[in-house]
């Protein structure tokens, strides 16, 4: 029974009892996680390493269909946290999802940088890490069209892709809950201005930015929901083993935040959360400058209404600034995180993706089952 029912009852001394012996085995087995940690096994869709650069990892997911669409995806996730969101647990997974539904699916994992990379910036990620990641995808699946799925930064980082890179084959790019325009943020924008915030000073000290420190800054923008409500809520649950399922492999994510690289980390807060030199056109990376606008692959934005890490605005800008003649915004009521894994994930943005992706697909082609 949750102990706030039993609030609401008379205070007999039997009730007064049961609460106490409720309030107990509560404090017991929130005790127990928090000194055990969550025991959620993660990413557990079969796959096979295809290829590695440095710490990144291109993995390609086993076929369970006979056949499916010829062009293959590759999903490219933030800097930030860990890619396996794209796959928490069976039934939680985008790359399940759409395995299911018969693509090729890779997913690039840059891995966890060590303080000898902090000079890895966005040029090398975006002209050296997936050129050469796309390259392995596309022998493998002997195509020369492909797809790129983006989430979070690293939609960002893949709209930096498709400008520089207009013929490499990209036919789909979808960017979900990937900020374009950095405008305005209602925290980050007064957070982040260089005359509160040192970033050259930051990375010159540390070298790379600790994934903690990044987390607190994400939960700051909701500092009583993540601070007090989610910790008494799994306090209130402790002895709920369904919601402990659901929550052990977010949790392990939410608490698995690799380090961010010192350089590229510059570039994300000066670029373009200082400067906003993405849709400016005045982003240059490599001696490129990137001009969104020579971005022609087939482009679905799809933002979050609930989203306060990236606002749908600043994902639906990519309408405005691409090049692309088949272009589409889709909003989803849910959240940052939620777009992906909640309910509303499976029912809406899982469908959409995949019905989107299938019509630009081309032919179905056997696949190898193993």
């Amino acid at each position: 029974m949750m102990i706030d029912k039993l609030f609401e009852q008379q205070p007999t001394p039997a009730v007064m009892m049961q609460i106490a012996e409720e309030w107990n085995k509560r404090n017991q087995e929130y005790t127990r996680i928090l000194f055990d940690g969550p025991r959620a096994k993660v990413g557990q869709t079969p796959k096979d390493l295809v290829w590695s650069l440095n710490k990144a990892r291109l993995y390609r997911y086993r076929a369970t269909c006979q056949e499916g669409p010829r062009v293959p995806l590759l999903m490219v996730y933030a800097l930030i946290n860990r890619a396996y969101i794209l796959d928490l647990a069976p039934g939680r997974s985008l790359v399940e999802y759409l395995v299911n539904r018969g693509f090729d699916v890779y997913l690039l994992d840059w891995g966890t940088p060590g303080l000898e990379d902090r000079e890895i910036d966005f040029g090398d990620y975006v002209c050296k890490y997936i050129p050469k990641a796309v390259r392995k995808m596309q022998r493998l699946s002997n195509s020369k069209e492909f797809s790129i799925l983006g989430y979070c930064q690293g939609g960002t980082i893949s709209s930096m892709y498709a400008s520089i890179y207009p013929n490499s084959g990209l036919e789909n790019l979808i960017l979900m809950a990937s900020p374009i325009d950095f405008s305005y943020h209602p925290y980050y924008s007064t957070w982040l201005r260089n005359k509160y915030f040192d970033v050259d000073r930051m990375v010159d000290t540390l070298g790379n930015i600790p994934g903690p420190m990044i987390d607190w800054g994400n939960r700051m923008l909701k500092p009583m929901q993540n601070f007090v409500s989610s910790e008494y809520a799994l306090w209130n649950n402790s002895v709920n083993d369904r919601f402990l399922q659901n929550w052990a492999p977010m949790n392990k994510w939410l608490n698995d935040g690799p380090p961010f690289p010192g350089e590229a980390f510059r570039n994300w807060i000066k670029d373009l959360y200082q400067d906003n030199k993405l849709v400016k056109g005045e982003l240059v990376i490599n001696g490129h400058k990137i001009d969104l606008g020579r971005a022609k692959a087939n482009l679905l934005a799809i933002g979050a209404s609930e989203d306060h890490i990236a606002l749908p605005e600043q994902v639906k800008a990519a309408v405005d600034h691409f090049g692309s003649q088949d272009k589409e915004y889709f909003e989803v009521p849910a959240g940052h995180v939620a777009l992906t894994v909640s309910s509303r994930g499976t029912k809406v943005t899982w469908p959409k993706i995949g019905d989107w992706l299938t019509e630009r697909s081309g032919e179905m082609v056997p696949r190898e089952v193993k």
